[in-house]
């Protein structure tokens, strides 16, 4: 019931400042620019340190979105213990991959698949552990060392539960998904309904504007809303997660 209870907390958690996910969209929209992206995982990384310093169903506020710089640094130490952690599952399927390929024939089918479940599954790992090393870190205000101290990080996942770690996680890689789809779906039903009402009154030029402005407020909606929304709860769950150990 914890995990369920942590769910209904990030949920709710995410949705109270309606300004501060604009901010973290707008952020988003400039993410061509590569260094807004920093400012994004800098903003996460706050929302974990909220949420490891509170409790699930507390009165915890959303971060303040300032300190540009400081945040900016956060965002780049939570940058590279994603990649550090990412690299595992990279070189275990380049060494696959590698190897399948000089064995060739039937051999090497074999191989590549048996080295697409053993990559698979060292992406949940590396998913997994990632997300507890930027908890841990921001336990010790932001020692980056902390988010590789892979001991400590494993006894906080068997204290947590290796079980209920990765289901949790993996739950909220269906809940993510889930509310992508619900959202994409609801668009598309409403647009493609005026749509079609449009179309068969015999204005298909007018129908075709409908669609197109649909997938416009689509993409904004999901770009400045649905996105900033997940990424504070993915980050709230982290922090949350964490706290069970």
């Amino acid at each position: 019931m914890l995990i369920l209870d942590i769910y209904k907390d990030s949920l709710e958690y995410s949705a109270k400042d309606l300004k501060t996910l604009l901010i973290i969209g707008v952020c988003y929209f400039l993410s061509f620019l590569f260094l807004p992206m920093f400012l994004i995982y800098g903003y996460s990384y706050r929302v974990t340190k909220v949420s490891v310093e509170g409790m699930i169903n507390g009165n915890d506020p959303l971060p303040e979105f300032d300190d540009v710089i400081g945040m900016f640094v956060d965002g780049i130490k939570v940058c590279l213990v994603y990649l550090g952690y990412a690299l595992v599952p990279i070189i275990i399927f380049m060494v696959f991959a590698l190897v399948s390929s000089a064995i060739g024939g039937y051999g090497e089918s074999v191989l590549m698949a048996f080295g697409s479940i053993i990559t698979l599954l060292a992406i949940i790992g590396a998913y997994v552990m990632s997300m507890f090393g930027v908890a841990n870190m921001a336990n010790y205000d932001g020692a980056l060392a902390k988010a590789f101290d892979i001991k400590e990080i494993i006894e906080i996942i068997q204290s947590v539960g290796v079980v209920r770690s990765v289901g949790a996680y993996i739950g909220l890689a269906i809940i993510c998904t889930a509310i992508f789809m619900i959202v994409g779906l609801l668009l598309f039903f409403v647009f493609g309904f005026f749509g079609i009402i449009t179309g068969t009154l015999g204005s298909y030029t007018a129908a075709g504007g409908i669609f197109i402005a649909g997938i416009i407020l689509g993409y904004f909606l999901m770009l400045f809303i649905v996105s900033p929304y997940i990424l504070i709860m993915q980050s709230r769950v982290a922090g949350l997660l964490y706290n069970l150990h």
